[in-house]
Protein backbone atom coordinates (compact mmCIF):
# COMPACT_ATOMS: atom_id res chain seq x y z
CA UNK A 1 0.00 0.00 0.00
CA UNK A 2 1.37 3.50 -0.76
CA UNK A 3 1.70 5.88 1.93
CA UNK A 4 0.56 9.35 1.30
CA UNK A 5 3.19 12.07 1.25
CA UNK A 6 2.87 13.82 4.83
CA UNK A 7 2.41 10.51 6.15
CA UNK A 8 5.65 9.17 5.53
CA UNK A 9 8.13 10.18 7.94
CA UNK A 10 10.77 10.34 6.12
CA UNK A 11 8.86 12.63 3.92
CA UNK A 12 11.05 15.60 3.01
CA UNK A 13 14.10 13.00 2.20
CA UNK A 14 12.06 11.65 -0.86
CA UNK A 15 11.20 15.16 -1.90
CA UNK A 16 15.42 15.67 -1.34
CA UNK A 17 15.85 12.66 -3.16
CA UNK A 18 13.82 13.66 -5.90
CA UNK A 19 16.06 16.39 -7.13
CA UNK A 20 19.16 14.51 -6.89
CA UNK A 21 17.03 11.96 -9.34
CA UNK A 22 15.96 15.10 -11.44
CA UNK A 23 19.13 16.56 -11.83
CA UNK A 24 21.40 13.98 -12.14
CA UNK A 25 20.62 12.78 -15.55
CA UNK A 26 19.67 16.54 -17.03
CA UNK A 27 22.61 18.24 -15.31
CA UNK A 28 25.70 15.63 -14.97
CA UNK A 29 27.69 17.59 -17.48
CA UNK A 30 27.65 21.37 -15.59
CA UNK A 31 29.05 18.79 -12.04
CA UNK A 32 32.09 20.01 -10.60
CA UNK A 33 34.22 17.27 -8.53
CA UNK A 34 32.96 18.98 -5.58
CA UNK A 35 29.09 18.12 -6.40
CA UNK A 36 29.68 14.61 -8.13
CA UNK A 37 31.27 13.64 -4.64
CA UNK A 38 28.38 14.90 -2.54
CA UNK A 39 26.37 12.87 -4.47
CA UNK A 40 28.12 9.95 -4.49
CA UNK A 41 28.43 10.61 -0.65
CA UNK A 42 24.91 10.76 0.06
CA UNK A 43 24.06 7.80 -1.77
CA UNK A 44 26.50 5.51 0.50
CA UNK A 45 24.86 7.48 3.55
CA UNK A 46 22.27 5.40 6.16
CA UNK A 47 18.90 7.09 5.97
CA UNK A 48 19.04 8.57 9.77
CA UNK A 49 22.12 10.70 8.50
CA UNK A 50 20.77 11.29 4.80
CA UNK A 51 17.62 12.57 6.96
CA UNK A 52 19.57 14.82 9.69
CA UNK A 53 21.60 16.41 6.89
CA UNK A 54 18.32 17.09 4.82
CA UNK A 55 16.40 18.10 8.08
CA UNK A 56 19.40 20.85 8.77
CA UNK A 57 19.53 21.98 5.27
CA UNK A 58 15.62 22.60 5.38
CA UNK A 59 16.23 24.88 8.68
CA UNK A 60 17.68 28.27 8.75
CA UNK A 61 21.30 28.13 10.02
CA UNK A 62 24.54 27.84 9.76
CA UNK A 63 24.45 27.02 13.33
CA UNK A 64 22.33 24.36 14.84
CA UNK A 65 22.41 23.06 18.64
CA UNK A 66 21.87 18.82 18.54
CA UNK A 67 19.35 19.56 21.57
CA UNK A 68 17.63 21.08 19.07
CA UNK A 69 17.23 18.57 15.96
CA UNK A 70 14.93 16.30 18.12
CA UNK A 71 13.36 14.02 15.13
CA UNK A 72 11.38 11.26 16.11
CA UNK A 73 11.73 9.43 12.67
CA UNK A 74 15.67 9.70 12.95
CA UNK A 75 16.38 8.94 16.80
CA UNK A 76 19.94 9.68 18.13
CA UNK A 77 20.90 13.11 16.76
CA UNK A 78 24.56 12.36 18.07
CA UNK A 79 24.55 9.41 16.15
CA UNK A 80 23.11 10.39 12.78
CA UNK A 81 25.84 13.43 13.27
CA UNK A 82 28.70 10.95 13.09
CA UNK A 83 29.11 10.25 9.56
CA UNK A 84 28.42 14.05 8.43
CA UNK A 85 31.59 14.91 11.13
CA UNK A 86 33.36 12.25 9.44
CA UNK A 87 32.78 13.26 5.51
CA UNK A 88 33.17 17.77 6.56
CA UNK A 89 29.92 18.24 5.67
CA UNK A 90 29.48 19.44 9.62
CA UNK A 91 31.84 20.48 12.05
CA UNK A 92 31.54 20.63 15.52
CA UNK A 93 34.67 22.70 16.30
CA UNK A 94 33.60 25.88 14.04
CA UNK A 95 35.49 28.83 15.69
CA UNK A 96 32.57 31.17 16.83
CA UNK A 97 33.10 34.62 17.40
CA UNK A 98 30.59 36.27 21.15
CA UNK A 99 28.12 37.36 18.55
CA UNK A 100 27.81 34.02 16.67
CA UNK A 101 27.51 32.12 20.30
CA UNK A 102 24.72 34.67 21.64
CA UNK A 103 22.52 33.75 18.45
CA UNK A 104 22.57 30.09 19.84
CA UNK A 105 22.25 30.41 23.74
CA UNK A 106 19.28 31.35 25.51
CA UNK A 107 19.59 34.36 27.96
CA UNK A 108 19.88 31.77 31.38
CA UNK A 109 22.64 30.07 29.74
CA UNK A 110 24.61 33.36 29.00
CA UNK A 111 24.52 34.00 32.59
CA UNK A 112 25.29 30.67 33.85
CA UNK A 113 28.44 30.86 31.08
CA UNK A 114 29.32 34.88 31.57
CA UNK A 115 28.48 34.96 35.11
CA UNK A 116 31.72 36.51 36.61
CA UNK A 117 31.85 38.63 34.16
CA UNK A 118 28.25 40.42 34.42
CA UNK A 119 27.60 43.23 36.56
CA UNK A 120 23.64 43.07 35.38
CA UNK A 121 22.88 39.74 34.84
CA UNK A 122 19.47 40.54 34.55
CA UNK A 123 19.44 43.25 31.52
CA UNK A 124 18.82 41.89 28.35
CA UNK A 125 20.57 40.10 25.51
CA UNK A 126 21.86 42.75 23.51
CA UNK A 127 23.05 44.65 26.53
CA UNK A 128 24.60 41.55 27.83
CA UNK A 129 26.45 41.36 24.92
CA UNK A 130 27.98 44.83 24.27
CA UNK A 131 28.84 44.53 28.26
CA UNK A 132 30.65 41.28 27.27
CA UNK A 133 32.34 42.69 23.90
CA UNK A 134 35.41 44.35 25.53
CA UNK A 135 36.39 41.86 27.07
CA UNK A 136 35.60 38.47 25.26
CA UNK A 137 37.32 39.22 21.61
CA UNK A 138 39.19 35.52 21.23
CA UNK A 139 36.83 33.24 18.63
CA UNK A 140 37.22 29.60 19.63
CA UNK A 141 34.97 26.81 19.29
CA UNK A 142 31.51 26.13 21.30
CA UNK A 143 33.07 23.53 24.15
CA UNK A 144 35.61 25.90 24.70
CA UNK A 145 32.83 28.91 25.39
CA UNK A 146 30.65 26.73 27.16
CA UNK A 147 32.28 23.95 29.02
CA UNK A 148 29.38 23.35 31.48
CA UNK A 149 26.75 22.73 29.20
CA UNK A 150 25.77 19.29 28.01
CA UNK A 151 25.25 20.27 24.01
CA UNK A 152 26.67 19.90 20.73
CA UNK A 153 26.48 22.75 18.05
CA UNK A 154 27.31 22.35 14.35
CA UNK A 155 27.98 24.37 11.55
CA UNK A 156 26.41 22.99 8.40
CA UNK A 157 29.45 23.09 5.30
CA UNK A 158 27.63 22.38 2.58
CA UNK A 159 25.01 24.98 2.68
CA UNK A 160 26.42 26.81 -0.49
CA UNK A 161 26.67 23.24 -2.47
CA UNK A 162 22.99 22.12 -1.35
CA UNK A 163 22.20 26.18 -2.71
CA UNK A 164 23.64 25.25 -6.16
CA UNK A 165 21.68 21.99 -6.34
CA UNK A 166 18.48 24.01 -5.46
CA UNK A 167 19.33 26.11 -8.16
CA UNK A 168 19.82 23.98 -10.99
CA UNK A 169 16.69 22.48 -9.95
CA UNK A 170 14.54 25.71 -9.64
CA UNK A 171 16.78 27.89 -11.53
CA UNK A 172 16.33 30.39 -9.11
CA UNK A 173 17.15 30.98 -5.39
CA UNK A 174 13.88 32.17 -4.33
CA UNK A 175 11.98 28.64 -4.32
CA UNK A 176 12.70 26.49 -1.64
CA UNK A 177 12.16 22.67 -0.27
CA UNK A 178 8.66 24.00 0.90
CA UNK A 179 7.61 23.73 -2.55
CA UNK A 180 6.97 19.88 -2.57
CA UNK A 181 5.19 20.11 0.66
CA UNK A 182 2.86 22.58 -0.18
CA UNK A 183 2.59 20.45 -3.81
CA UNK A 184 1.98 17.49 -1.43
CA UNK A 185 -0.64 19.10 0.54
CA UNK A 186 -2.87 20.16 -2.52
CA UNK A 187 -2.01 23.69 -1.66
CA UNK A 188 -0.07 24.60 -4.80
CA UNK A 189 -0.85 22.31 -7.62
CA UNK A 190 1.06 22.98 -11.33
CA UNK A 191 0.13 21.89 -14.82
CA UNK A 192 2.05 19.41 -16.25
CA UNK A 193 4.28 19.78 -19.07
CA UNK A 194 6.43 17.73 -20.97
CA UNK A 195 10.15 18.33 -20.81
CA UNK A 196 12.90 18.08 -23.33
CA UNK A 197 16.33 17.09 -23.06
CA UNK A 198 17.00 20.81 -23.75
CA UNK A 199 14.71 21.92 -21.03
CA UNK A 200 17.66 23.78 -18.60
CA UNK A 201 17.28 27.06 -17.12
CA UNK A 202 21.11 27.22 -16.95
CA UNK A 203 22.97 25.97 -19.49
CA UNK A 204 26.61 25.57 -18.25
CA UNK A 205 28.86 26.01 -15.44
CA UNK A 206 30.16 29.31 -16.30
CA UNK A 207 25.82 30.40 -16.64
CA UNK A 208 25.49 29.05 -12.66
CA UNK A 209 28.78 30.63 -11.74
CA UNK A 210 27.50 33.77 -13.44
CA UNK A 211 24.02 34.00 -11.95
CA UNK A 212 25.52 33.13 -8.45
CA UNK A 213 27.56 36.21 -8.71
CA UNK A 214 24.86 38.16 -9.78
CA UNK A 215 22.43 37.00 -6.91
CA UNK A 216 25.21 37.66 -4.74
CA UNK A 217 25.81 41.00 -5.35
CA UNK A 218 21.88 41.60 -5.70
CA UNK A 219 22.04 40.62 -2.03
CA UNK A 220 24.91 43.16 -1.54
CA UNK A 221 23.12 45.81 -3.19
CA UNK A 222 20.12 45.17 -0.99
CA UNK A 223 22.36 45.84 2.32
CA UNK A 224 23.52 48.78 1.35
CA UNK A 225 26.99 48.33 -0.08
CA UNK A 226 27.54 51.04 -2.61
CA UNK A 227 27.02 50.47 -5.64
CA UNK A 228 30.58 51.64 -6.85
CA UNK A 229 32.00 48.19 -5.06
CA UNK A 230 29.89 45.91 -7.27
CA UNK A 231 29.14 47.42 -10.53
CA UNK A 232 32.77 45.96 -12.14
CA UNK A 233 31.79 42.53 -11.14
CA UNK A 234 28.11 43.41 -12.75
CA UNK A 235 29.29 44.58 -15.80
CA UNK A 236 31.44 41.51 -16.13
CA UNK A 237 29.03 39.29 -15.83
CA UNK A 238 28.07 39.14 -19.50
CA UNK A 239 26.85 36.09 -20.72
CA UNK A 240 24.93 34.48 -24.04
CA UNK A 241 22.21 32.95 -22.15
CA UNK A 242 19.45 35.56 -22.49
CA UNK A 243 17.55 34.81 -19.28
CA UNK A 244 20.58 35.78 -17.47
CA UNK A 245 20.89 38.66 -19.64
CA UNK A 246 18.10 40.06 -18.40
CA UNK A 247 18.67 39.42 -14.70
CA UNK A 248 22.10 41.18 -15.42
CA UNK A 249 19.63 44.08 -17.17
CA UNK A 250 17.60 44.51 -13.69
CA UNK A 251 20.14 44.64 -11.31
CA UNK A 252 22.51 46.76 -13.87
CA UNK A 253 19.18 48.73 -14.01
CA UNK A 254 18.65 49.39 -10.37
CA UNK A 255 22.59 50.32 -9.61
CA UNK A 256 21.65 53.27 -12.36
CA UNK A 257 18.67 54.74 -10.71
CA UNK A 258 21.29 54.19 -7.85
CA UNK A 259 23.47 56.64 -9.46
CA UNK A 260 21.27 58.58 -10.27
CA UNK A 261 19.49 59.54 -7.39
CA UNK A 262 23.25 60.82 -6.38
CA UNK A 263 23.65 62.91 -9.62
CA UNK A 264 26.23 60.69 -10.69
CA UNK A 265 25.39 61.24 -14.29
CA UNK A 266 28.60 59.72 -15.68
CA UNK A 267 28.21 56.57 -13.78
CA UNK A 268 24.72 56.47 -14.59
CA UNK A 269 24.82 57.43 -18.22
CA UNK A 270 27.32 54.42 -18.78
CA UNK A 271 25.65 51.77 -16.97
CA UNK A 272 22.71 52.64 -18.76
CA UNK A 273 24.19 52.22 -22.26
CA UNK A 274 25.22 48.65 -21.19
CA UNK A 275 21.68 47.66 -20.10
CA UNK A 276 18.91 45.61 -21.81
CA UNK A 277 16.57 46.88 -19.49
CA UNK A 278 13.10 47.74 -21.24
CA UNK A 279 13.32 51.81 -19.76
CA UNK A 280 17.47 52.14 -19.78
CA UNK A 281 16.55 54.26 -23.15
CA UNK A 282 14.39 56.31 -21.25
CA UNK A 283 17.13 56.60 -18.62
CA UNK A 284 19.48 58.05 -20.59
CA UNK A 285 17.39 60.56 -21.97
CA UNK A 286 16.70 61.59 -18.68
CA UNK A 287 20.16 61.61 -17.31
CA UNK A 288 20.98 63.23 -20.55
CA UNK A 289 18.48 66.44 -19.69
CA UNK A 290 19.42 66.33 -16.13
CA UNK A 291 22.89 66.68 -16.87
CA UNK A 292 22.21 69.58 -19.23
CA UNK A 293 23.46 67.41 -22.12
CA UNK A 294 20.35 68.56 -24.21
CA UNK A 295 21.30 67.70 -28.23
CA UNK A 296 22.55 64.48 -27.12
CA UNK A 297 19.29 64.14 -25.10
CA UNK A 298 17.06 65.08 -27.91
CA UNK A 299 19.32 63.10 -30.43
CA UNK A 300 18.45 59.67 -28.35
CA UNK A 301 15.19 60.86 -27.65
CA UNK A 302 14.23 61.18 -31.37
CA UNK A 303 15.25 57.49 -32.03
CA UNK A 304 12.98 56.58 -29.18
CA UNK A 305 10.52 58.51 -30.80
CA UNK A 306 10.68 57.07 -34.47
CA UNK A 307 10.79 53.47 -32.82
CA UNK A 308 9.38 53.23 -29.28
CA UNK A 309 9.38 49.64 -27.58
CA UNK A 310 6.11 50.03 -26.11
CA UNK A 311 3.48 52.29 -25.38
CA UNK A 312 4.92 53.21 -21.47
CA UNK A 313 8.14 54.46 -23.41
CA UNK A 314 6.19 56.60 -26.27
CA UNK A 315 3.59 58.00 -23.44
CA UNK A 316 6.89 59.17 -20.83
CA UNK A 317 9.03 60.17 -23.98
CA UNK A 318 6.07 62.85 -24.19
CA UNK A 319 6.38 64.61 -21.31
CA UNK A 320 9.63 65.05 -21.87
CA UNK A 321 9.86 66.21 -25.74
CA UNK A 322 8.54 69.56 -24.97
CA UNK A 323 11.21 70.63 -22.13
CA UNK A 324 14.27 69.57 -24.47
CA UNK A 325 12.19 71.26 -27.01
CA UNK A 326 11.86 75.16 -25.07
CA UNK A 327 15.69 74.01 -23.65
CA UNK A 328 17.05 73.83 -26.90
CA UNK A 329 14.85 76.59 -28.25
CA UNK A 330 12.93 74.66 -30.70
CA UNK A 331 9.15 75.71 -31.46
CA UNK A 332 7.03 73.62 -30.17
CA UNK A 333 5.01 70.63 -31.75
CA UNK A 334 1.48 71.10 -32.02
CA UNK A 335 0.12 68.68 -29.51
CA UNK A 336 -2.81 66.02 -30.67
CA UNK A 337 -6.15 66.12 -29.34
CA UNK A 338 -6.16 63.89 -26.18
CA UNK A 339 -8.76 61.06 -26.44
CA UNK A 340 -11.86 61.90 -24.48
CA UNK A 341 -12.19 60.18 -21.12
CA UNK A 342 -15.91 59.62 -19.76
CA UNK A 343 -16.21 60.05 -16.37
CA UNK A 344 -18.87 60.11 -13.61
CA UNK A 345 -18.40 62.51 -10.18
CA UNK A 346 -19.87 61.34 -7.20
CA UNK A 347 -20.63 62.56 -3.87
CA UNK A 348 -20.74 60.15 -1.01
CA UNK A 349 -21.09 59.20 2.46
CA UNK A 350 -17.74 58.85 3.89
CA UNK A 351 -17.74 54.64 4.30
CA UNK A 352 -17.10 52.53 7.54
CA UNK A 353 -13.48 52.30 8.75
CA UNK A 354 -11.83 49.96 6.63
CA UNK A 355 -13.53 50.13 3.57
CA UNK A 356 -11.95 51.10 0.12
CA UNK A 357 -12.99 53.72 -1.98
CA UNK A 358 -13.67 50.85 -4.73
CA UNK A 359 -16.23 49.40 -2.15
CA UNK A 360 -17.68 52.26 -1.66
CA UNK A 361 -18.53 53.11 -5.66
CA UNK A 362 -19.61 49.35 -5.86
CA UNK A 363 -22.11 49.50 -3.13
CA UNK A 364 -23.13 52.28 -4.42
CA UNK A 365 -23.85 51.13 -7.97
CA UNK A 366 -24.75 48.13 -7.61
CA UNK A 367 -28.30 47.21 -8.55
CA UNK A 368 -30.31 43.92 -9.16
CA UNK A 369 -30.27 44.29 -13.11
CA UNK A 370 -27.06 45.42 -13.29
CA UNK A 371 -24.35 43.91 -10.78
CA UNK A 372 -21.01 45.17 -10.34
CA UNK A 373 -17.75 43.64 -9.38
CA UNK A 374 -14.34 44.40 -8.15
CA UNK A 375 -12.13 42.70 -10.62
CA UNK A 376 -9.35 45.02 -11.25
CA UNK A 377 -6.72 43.43 -13.43
CA UNK A 378 -8.13 39.73 -12.37
CA UNK A 379 -11.10 39.15 -15.32
CA UNK A 380 -9.59 39.96 -18.49
CA UNK A 381 -6.72 38.43 -17.67
CA UNK A 382 -8.14 35.43 -16.25
CA UNK A 383 -9.99 34.75 -19.53
CA UNK A 384 -7.50 35.22 -21.48
CA UNK A 385 -5.17 32.20 -19.44
CA UNK A 386 -8.37 30.28 -20.10
CA UNK A 387 -8.69 30.79 -23.90
CA UNK A 388 -4.94 30.78 -24.38
CA UNK A 389 -4.01 28.38 -22.10
CA UNK A 390 -2.15 25.77 -24.55
CA UNK A 391 -0.35 28.31 -26.18
CA UNK A 392 0.90 29.74 -22.54
CA UNK A 393 1.95 26.00 -21.00
CA UNK A 394 3.21 24.92 -24.55
CA UNK A 395 6.12 22.31 -23.77
CA UNK A 396 8.64 25.26 -26.13
CA UNK A 397 12.33 24.36 -25.51
CA UNK A 398 13.79 25.89 -22.53
CA UNK A 399 9.77 27.19 -21.19
CA UNK A 400 9.82 24.72 -18.81
CA UNK A 401 12.36 22.95 -16.83
CA UNK A 402 11.14 21.52 -13.23
CA UNK A 403 7.77 21.06 -12.12
CA UNK A 404 6.97 23.21 -9.88
CA UNK A 405 6.70 26.20 -12.78
CA UNK A 406 3.68 28.68 -12.27
CA UNK A 407 4.58 29.66 -16.07
CA UNK A 408 6.62 29.59 -18.45
CA UNK A 409 10.67 30.73 -17.99
CA UNK A 410 10.20 33.24 -21.21
CA UNK A 411 7.20 34.96 -20.78
CA UNK A 412 8.41 38.47 -20.33
CA UNK A 413 10.72 37.65 -23.37
CA UNK A 414 10.23 39.38 -26.30
CA UNK A 415 10.38 36.43 -28.29
CA UNK A 416 7.49 34.52 -25.87
CA UNK A 417 4.47 35.65 -28.42
CA UNK A 418 6.49 34.59 -31.57
CA UNK A 419 7.82 31.32 -30.31
CA UNK A 420 3.76 30.88 -30.12
CA UNK A 421 2.04 32.57 -32.76
CA UNK A 422 0.60 29.86 -34.32
CA UNK A 423 -0.86 28.49 -31.17
CA UNK A 424 -2.07 31.57 -30.01
CA UNK A 425 -3.42 32.20 -33.47
CA UNK A 426 -5.59 28.65 -32.79
CA UNK A 427 -6.87 30.08 -29.59
CA UNK A 428 -7.63 33.54 -30.81
CA UNK A 429 -9.27 32.22 -33.78
CA UNK A 430 -12.26 30.75 -31.61
CA UNK A 431 -13.35 34.20 -30.47
CA UNK A 432 -14.06 34.34 -34.42
CA UNK A 433 -16.14 30.91 -34.35
CA UNK A 434 -18.21 31.22 -31.23
CA UNK A 435 -16.35 28.20 -29.29
CA UNK A 436 -14.37 30.36 -26.96
CA UNK A 437 -17.43 30.53 -24.47
CA UNK A 438 -17.10 26.91 -24.62
CA UNK A 439 -13.80 26.41 -24.03
CA UNK A 440 -13.22 28.72 -21.59
CA UNK A 441 -15.97 27.35 -19.28
CA UNK A 442 -14.06 23.46 -20.45
CA UNK A 443 -10.90 25.16 -18.99
CA UNK A 444 -12.35 26.87 -15.85
CA UNK A 445 -13.80 23.69 -14.89
CA UNK A 446 -10.20 21.23 -15.74
CA UNK A 447 -8.01 23.28 -14.81
CA UNK A 448 -9.56 24.82 -11.50
CA UNK A 449 -6.76 25.72 -9.24
CA UNK A 450 -3.42 25.11 -11.40
CA UNK A 451 -0.88 28.18 -11.12
CA UNK A 452 -1.24 30.32 -13.87
CA UNK A 453 0.58 33.65 -14.47
CA UNK A 454 -2.62 34.93 -15.42
CA UNK A 455 -6.03 33.27 -14.01
CA UNK A 456 -6.95 34.48 -10.96
CA UNK A 457 -8.87 31.67 -9.38
CA UNK A 458 -9.56 32.88 -5.89
CA UNK A 459 -11.47 36.23 -7.69
CA UNK A 460 -13.18 34.44 -10.63
CA UNK A 461 -16.26 32.59 -9.80
CA UNK A 462 -18.70 30.56 -11.86
CA UNK A 463 -21.34 33.59 -11.56
CA UNK A 464 -19.04 35.72 -12.88
CA UNK A 465 -17.41 33.82 -15.50
CA UNK A 466 -21.20 33.54 -16.89
CA UNK A 467 -22.04 37.16 -16.42
CA UNK A 468 -18.68 38.22 -18.22
CA UNK A 469 -18.91 35.73 -21.28
CA UNK A 470 -22.67 36.93 -21.73
CA UNK A 471 -22.02 40.27 -22.09
CA UNK A 472 -18.14 40.35 -23.17
CA UNK A 473 -18.29 41.02 -26.87
CA UNK A 474 -15.89 38.78 -28.69
CA UNK A 475 -14.63 41.79 -30.54
CA UNK A 476 -13.52 43.32 -27.66
CA UNK A 477 -12.20 40.65 -26.16
CA UNK A 478 -9.78 40.06 -28.98
CA UNK A 479 -9.04 43.66 -28.75
CA UNK A 480 -7.93 43.14 -24.45
CA UNK A 481 -6.08 39.79 -25.51
CA UNK A 482 -3.95 41.18 -28.75
CA UNK A 483 -3.05 44.35 -26.07
CA UNK A 484 -1.73 41.46 -23.82
CA UNK A 485 -0.09 39.65 -25.98
CA UNK A 486 1.94 42.71 -27.24
CA UNK A 487 3.57 43.54 -23.64
CA UNK A 488 2.64 40.95 -21.20
CA UNK A 489 4.57 42.77 -18.63
CA UNK A 490 3.31 45.96 -19.03
CA UNK A 491 -0.31 45.67 -19.91
CA UNK A 492 -1.31 42.95 -17.03
CA UNK A 493 -1.54 46.21 -15.18
CA UNK A 494 -3.58 49.29 -15.09
CA UNK A 495 -7.59 47.40 -16.12
CA UNK A 496 -9.88 49.54 -14.59
CA UNK A 497 -11.21 48.75 -10.91
CA UNK A 498 -14.89 47.66 -11.58
CA UNK A 499 -16.80 45.87 -14.25
CA UNK A 500 -21.07 46.32 -14.22
CA UNK A 501 -22.99 43.93 -16.76
CA UNK A 502 -26.21 44.10 -17.81
CA UNK A 503 -26.81 40.74 -18.88
CA UNK A 504 -30.77 41.41 -20.13
CA UNK A 505 -28.75 43.86 -22.63
CA UNK A 506 -26.19 41.60 -22.89
CA UNK A 507 -23.85 44.70 -21.90
CA UNK A 508 -20.96 46.21 -19.45
CA UNK A 509 -18.83 48.96 -18.52
CA UNK A 510 -15.85 49.05 -17.10
CA UNK A 511 -15.11 51.58 -13.83
CA UNK A 512 -11.95 53.14 -12.66
CA UNK A 513 -12.39 54.77 -9.45
CA UNK A 514 -10.40 57.33 -7.87
CA UNK A 515 -10.80 58.76 -4.78
CA UNK A 516 -10.27 62.41 -3.02
CA UNK A 517 -7.10 63.85 -4.74
CA UNK A 518 -6.26 60.46 -6.48
CA UNK A 519 -5.24 60.92 -10.17
CA UNK A 520 -4.95 58.27 -13.27
CA UNK A 521 -1.74 56.39 -13.14
CA UNK A 522 0.37 55.85 -16.30
CA UNK A 523 -0.38 52.41 -16.94
CA UNK A 524 -3.98 53.09 -16.56
CA UNK A 525 -4.69 56.67 -18.71
CA UNK A 526 -3.07 53.39 -21.58
CA UNK A 527 -5.61 51.50 -20.65
CA UNK A 528 -8.50 53.68 -20.37
CA UNK A 529 -7.40 55.68 -23.98
CA UNK A 530 -6.86 52.11 -25.82
CA UNK A 531 -10.16 51.33 -24.29
CA UNK A 532 -11.90 54.61 -25.73
CA UNK A 533 -10.28 53.81 -29.20
CA UNK A 534 -11.92 50.60 -29.63
CA UNK A 535 -15.36 51.89 -28.42
CA UNK A 536 -15.15 49.68 -25.42
CA UNK A 537 -17.80 51.16 -22.51
CA UNK A 538 -14.92 52.48 -19.69
CA UNK A 539 -15.40 55.86 -16.92
CA UNK A 540 -13.60 57.27 -14.60
CA UNK A 541 -15.39 57.54 -11.56
CA UNK A 542 -14.15 60.84 -9.06
CA UNK A 543 -15.39 60.34 -5.58
CA UNK A 544 -15.71 63.02 -3.15
CA UNK A 545 -16.90 62.63 0.63
CA UNK A 546 -20.18 64.54 2.21
CA UNK A 547 -18.52 64.65 5.01
CA UNK A 548 -15.02 65.51 6.18
CA UNK A 549 -13.14 62.73 7.49
CA UNK A 550 -11.27 62.33 11.46
CA UNK A 551 -9.12 64.89 12.88
CA UNK A 552 -5.49 64.18 12.42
Amino acid sequence: MTIPPLEDPFYYLHNFNRVLDWLEPRYADLFNDEERKFLADFRGLGQNSQALLVRMIMRKGPLYRASKLNYAEIGSTLAAAEPLLALGWLDDQQPLSLEQLFDVLLKPEIVTCFRPLLEQPRASKPELLAALLPHCTEVQPWRQWCPAIDDQLYALKVRALCDRLRLLFFGNLYQDWTEFVLADLGLLRYESVEFSSESRALRSREDLEIYLALHACGEQFEAGVDADSILDQVTAAHSDNPWLERRRGRLLFQLGQHCERSARWETALAIYQDCMHPEARLRTVRVLERSEQYEAAMALASVVEAAPRNAAESQQLMRILPRLRRKLGLAAEAKSDPVPISRIDLRLPRPPEGWSVEQAVLTHLNEARGPVHYVENTLLNSLFGLLCWPAIFAPVPGAFFHPFQSGPADLHHGEFYERRAELFAACLAQLEDGTYKATIRERYQGKWGLQSPFVFWDNLSEALLDEALLCLPAEHLRHCFERLLGDIQANRAGMPDLIQFWPEHKSYRMIEVKGPGDRLQDNQLRWIEFCSRHAMPVTVCYVQWTEPGPDP
